[in-house]
């Protein structure tokens, strides 16, 4: 699958305490993505894949159809904002992966995700 440097991707992250639960491994995290189609071509994103890595190394993989339920359709200079989260069992971790769009002539092209940090405010110097 070719892979496209048309599209951005931009993170925000957020700890999320009242979900999380220290005591017993659980660190709740939310991130905002902004996806951005910087291209002059309209793309549908089709998937995703996720690589979600906590402290200790143990990875988690998720890929699927879509974000949040939704396969947008983003224009040229088009962007489209979700929010999800994930949970790891440790207070830092990470994660990265692509997002799949397909172009008007119904060829998958790969947009990567590129490494974020999900770390609990002030475990991190």
């Amino acid at each position: 699958m070719q892979e496209t440097r048309s599209i951005t991707c931009d993170v925000i992250t957020q700890f999320l305490p009242e979900q999380s639960l220290a005591s017993e491994d659980r660190f709740t995290f939310a991130y905002q993505i902004t996806i951005t189609n910087t291209g002059s071509e309209t793309m549908q994103l089709r998937n995703r894949y996720w690589l979600i890595t906590d402290g200790n190394g143990a990875e988690q993989e998720v890929s699927g159809p879509g974000v949040i339920g939704e396969e947008p359709i983003l224009a040229s200079g088009v962007a489209f904002t979700y929010t999800s989260g994930a949970v790891l069992t440790t207070p830092v971790g990470t994660m990265q992966g692509h997002y799949e769009f397909e172009n008007r002539h119904g060829e998958l092209l790969k947009a990567p995700i590129p490494l974020f940090s999900l770390a609990v405010a002030n475990v991190v110097n």
